[in-house]
Formats: C-alpha cells, sequence, structure tokens
C-alpha cells in the first residue's frame, strides 16, 4: 500500500460527517493550510502570527503590516466558513466560491483595485491574468466559464476525487475568476471538493510553490493534467506523514 492509499484509508476510518467531526479531524492541519496558503502568495506571512490569531484572536508584538493581518483573519474566517459549509452539506456552486472569495479578501482590496471598481465577492470587473502564459477569462466570460466548470463536477464519484480537485484547481485558476485572492480560493474550494468526497483535504505546502506552479503551468500551456495530480498526490502524502507513520 502507498502512502497515498494509506492517507485515503486514514482519513476514510474517521466516517466524516459533521463540522464537529471535522473539526477534529483538522485540528492539527487547520493551521498550516492557513499558514501555506497564505504565505504562497504573501512571504510576510508567519507560522507563529497564523497559529496566534487561531487560537488567540490577535496577536501580540505585531509590526508588520495590516493587510497581512487582515489575510490572516480573513484566513480563519475562511475556515469557520468552510467547517459551516460542509455542515450544511452545501454544493460547490458559483454563490459558495464567491462567499468564501470574500471571506479570504475582505478588507485587503489595494486603492488601485477598488479606484477600478473591483469588490471582495464579485467577480472581476477589469482583466487580470496570471502565470507565465498570462492565462485569464475576460471579465464579461468568467460567469459562464464558472458555471460550465461547476456544472462538470455536479456528478463526481469518491473514487475520482483527487482527479476532479486538479481539474477543478487548474481550470479555476486558468479562468482566474477574480480581481484578487483567486490562489487561496482555489486552494480552499477545491479542498472542500475533496472533503465532499470523502478524500483527506490537502496543504498545498509554500516550500513546493515551484513544482505547485509548474504543474499549474502544464495545465495552462498543455491542458496537461497528470502533473498537477501527481503533485497534489504528492501533498496528500506529505500532508498526512506524521499520522501515517502511526499507521506502520
Amino acid at each position: 500500500m502507498t502512502n497515498y492509499e494509506k492517507a485515503l484509508e486514514l482519513w476514510r476510518r474517521k466516517n466524516i460527517q459533521t463540522d464537529a467531526e471535522l473539526a477534529e479531524a483538522l485540528s492539527s492541519h487547520s493551521i498550516a493550510f492557513a499558514y501555506h496558503s497564505g504565505k504562497i502568495e504573501n512571504e510576510h506571512i508567519t507560522y507563529h502570527d497564523t497559529r496566534e490569531i487561531f487560537e488567540h484572536d490577535g496577536v501580540t508584538g505585531y509590526t508588520g503590516d495590516l493587510r497581512t493581518l487582515f489575510e490572516i483573519r480573513n484566513a480563519k474566517d475562511a475556515y469557520e466558513l468552510f467547517l459551516c459549509t460542509f455542515r450544511d452539506k452545501r454544493p460547490l456552486d458559483e454563490t459558495l466560491i464567491v462567499e468564501m472569495q470574500y471571506a479570504l479578501t475582505q478588507n485587503t482590496y489595494d486603492p488601485r483595485r477598488w479606484q477600478l471598481g473591483e469588490r471582495p465577492g464579485e467577480y472581476k470587473h477589469h482583466d487580470y491574468v496570471t502565470g507565465q502564459s498570462e492565462v485569464g477569462a475576460a471579465p464579461e466570460d468568467v460567469a459562464a466559464e464558472m458555471a460550465e466548470l461547476l456544472e462538470e463536477l455536479q456528478d463526481v464519484v469518491p473514487e475520482k476525487a483527487l482527479t476532479a480537485a486538479a481539474y477543478f484547481h487548474a481550470k479555476f485558476e486558468n479562468i482566474y475568476p477574480f480581481a484578487d485572492g483567486n490562489g487561496r480560493v482555489g486552494r480552499l474550494a477545491m479542498n472542500y471538493l475533496l472533503v465532499l468526497n470523502n478524500h483527506p483535504p490537502i496543504v498545498i505546502h509554500e516550500e513546493d510553490r515551484r513544482d505547485y506552479y509548474n504543474a499549474l503551468e502544464a495545465w495552462d500551456s498543455q491542458q496537461e493534467l497528470e502533473a498537477l495530480r501527481a503533485f497534489l498526490m504528492a501533498q496528500t502524502e506529505k500532508t498526512w506523514e506524521k499520522q501515517i507513520a502511526k499507521m506502520n
């Protein structure tokens, strides 16, 4: 049995049905997910500050910029939304993704975006792109492309959860639907898709960001999904390696 298969078995043994059970299962991972997901795009985020906000709802002696502090606090709000959404078994739809984006980006839009009319919780109104290939749907096409993507994921079966998650994340980042926060939203929504399909959520570790970006670029340039799928499988093993070791 591979370590990936062990991670799946470990998760499925838990038979998680409620938000309380999910919170318990993620008790040692929620802070790590918020830290790594935030730091991928903001080098000023620290594990210490993230832990302080998650555990004590504040930090002492903070000297960094306020946007970073808001981003960490928003990550905690987004985690609570994640749990409540699982409790209610909400589908992964446009309404939920917009709510996730608002939770993660409220009070963090820079003045330039704000002056251009961009707002947290709304699809982008201007042409923002990402990656080496500078991909991103035109603003007028975002809603239709997001609706099409989510429609394709309506009948996911647990056996194909990782492939579906890779496809969702690659396509979501390729659409680049928001003026800000796309990476964090994509990773959070991807994990929600995974837990809905009885698959362990994944921490994409910031130290592995180069491989992560290369895997996304493989989709952008060649529509090749296997690189991202293999990367997510390896990150699943890395996320749960301590628990896997206890099984041996």
